[in-house]
């Protein structure tokens, strides 16, 4: 009995190492002190600031773009998955694909292609007269 209550308040005393110990721990091992360092504080930043984590951030993004969550298929060369991922790729790039084409289409109205008249020079129109020049 005395275990347990010894265990379960160093459990509740040392829950807030949890993140410092877990930092290190990836540094440590890898030799990335730095890279795991920033990663935290970045994280720790924008929780601050936005009340979310990075991770919430991005499955909010997911479920604005893609809030029927449909799998489609991605294409590998190893092999064929499906992911909700796929989806959103997909529709991003067909959207920025469409305003490209928009943009484009706005500035080639703008900038009508112009014919050209091919000028000639004097010389050519001399030699346009003469017997030679006729001969091809």
């Amino acid at each position: 009995m005395k275990k347990l209550a010894f265990l379960l308040s160093i459990v509740f005393l040392l829950n807030g190492c949890a993140e410092s110990i877990a930092l290190l721990g990836t540094g440590a091992s890898n030799g990335k002190i730095v890279q795991s360092s920033l990663n935290s504080a970045i994280s720790y930043g924008v929780k601050k600031q936005t009340g979310k984590t990075p991770i919430e951030h991005a499955i909010a993004y997911a479920e604005e773009k893609n809030p029927e969550k449909k799998q489609e298929a991605c294409i590998s060369f190893i092999k064929q998955t499906k992911s909700e991922f796929c989806t959103i790729a997909k529709k991003q790039i067909s959207q920025t694909n469409a305003v490209l084409v928009k943009k484009t289409e706005k500035i080639i109205q703008k900038f009508p292609k112009r014919n050209k008249k091919k000028e000639t020079s004097q010389i050519e129109k001399i030699a346009k007269k003469s017997i030679i020049y006729n001969r091809r």
